[in-house]
């Protein structure tokens, strides 16, 4: 079997120095109380970083209570939860990983929260996968979006102050951001529906203005959406475009999230199936890129990366069933030497000898 030839080569991007391409990407573990990281966060990203992942994102994190999927997600608006996150990044920082977070607010998709806001009072969908009726949203006032941008901001910052190396704004999956540049779910008739990526770019810019110059701004993208009457690749190299120009400095290019899948509006599903996102989003904007989509198998994630499709992956699942997949993935392939078991801890190196 070929030996990697990318996916454990050191990548820096801006301040920001990976030792390996591998990222594990933002998924909800639905176990905070009022917003905040505890002891089952704690380990769950640890145990990651001393797996070898290059730069772990944490989940969704919130900028205000009405934001949040479900009450048990994770929120950033206030001095317990930013202590929290500290604590967290110390421990993943002992343990040699760089550690990002996701920063977001679910906008209609907060189906537990009686005040859910969207740009248009729109539901997502007419049932939830229980069956259930799904609540109709309020729509927003053009100055509670305002107030939005800089709930974003506050948040930003609050994560700078904590320690992260790097944010990533949540853009995609028919999230608040998604739902603004979304025209079908956005049918406002203020600057915010004439302009349905200005949200998003005002997000982009307030989150810099309060970031170091020299720390990398991640934005997630849907770059197409997979439900009936989405918008096509096309619209989305528009977003990107859009969001690179106002200062994002990587993309993590995902799709979907506009509601139930449509015949003929996705892709199949198969290994790698949403890379060419990937690809045709980087040859757009020429920003470095993150690509997602059933990357389990370390030979295809190495591929997307020798062929240049993509400078980071994403390994989601696999992260989720072996918290060593990194050291997993080298010790399958014989790459273990001297030079590369500094990678392992030593607690563990008799393990990969």
């Amino acid at each position: 079997m070929a030996k990697f030839r990318k996916l454990l080569t050191p990548l820096q991007i801006k301040n920001l120095e990976l030792k390996n391409r591998v990222v594990m990407p933002p998924m909800c573990q639905y176990s905070a109380t009022e917003g905040v990281p505890n002891d089952w966060h704690l380990v769950h990203y640890t145990s990651r970083a001393i797996g070898g992942v290059g730069l772990i994102i944490v989940e969704m994190t919130n900028v205000a209570p009405n934001g949040r999927i479900s009450p048990n997600c994770l929120g950033l608006w206030n001095d317990e939860q930013q202590q929290a996150f500290k604590k967290l990044v110390d421990s993943v920082h002992a343990h040699g990983a760089k550690i990002g977070i996701q920063i977001a607010h679910a906008g209609r998709k907060a189906q537990d929260e009686p005040n859910a806001v969207a740009p248009s009072a729109i539901h997502y969908g007419e049932l939830d996968y229980a069956g259930q009726n799904l609540i109709t949203p309020r729509e927003l006032t053009t100055d509670e979006v305002k107030d939005l941008v800089q709930a974003f901001a506050h948040s930003v910052k609050r994560a700078v102050d904590a320690g992260f190396d790097t944010i990533e704004i949540h853009g995609a999956h028919g999230y608040l951001i998604h739902q603004f540049y979304s025209p079908k779910s956005n049918q406002r008739t203020d600057e915010y529906g004439q302009d349905k990526m200005l949200f998003g770019e005002q997000v982009i810019k307030a989150s810099k203005a309060v970031m170091p110059a020299d720390m990398p701004l991640i934005v997630r993208i849907s770059a197409q959406e997979y439900g009936k009457d989405g918008f096509d690749l096309a619209y989305g190299l528009q977003v990107a475009q859009r969001f690179a120009e106002a200062g994002a400095d990587v993309l993590d290019v995902s799709g979907g999230g506009d509601g139930v899948l449509h015949a003929g509006n996705h892709p199949e599903f198969y290994a790698g199936y949403q890379v060419d996102f990937a690809r045709q989003v980087k040859q757009a904007t020429g920003l470095p890129v993150i690509a997602v989509g059933m990357l389990d198998n370390p030979s295809v994630a190495d591929h997307v990366l020798g062929v240049g499709d993509a400078d980071l992956v994403a390994v989601g699942r696999g992260l989720l069933r072996d918290p060593y997949w990194v050291l997993n993935a080298q010790y399958q392939q014989n790459q273990f030497d001297g030079s590369e078991m500094q990678f392992v801890p030593v607690q563990y190196q008799r393990g990969f000898m």
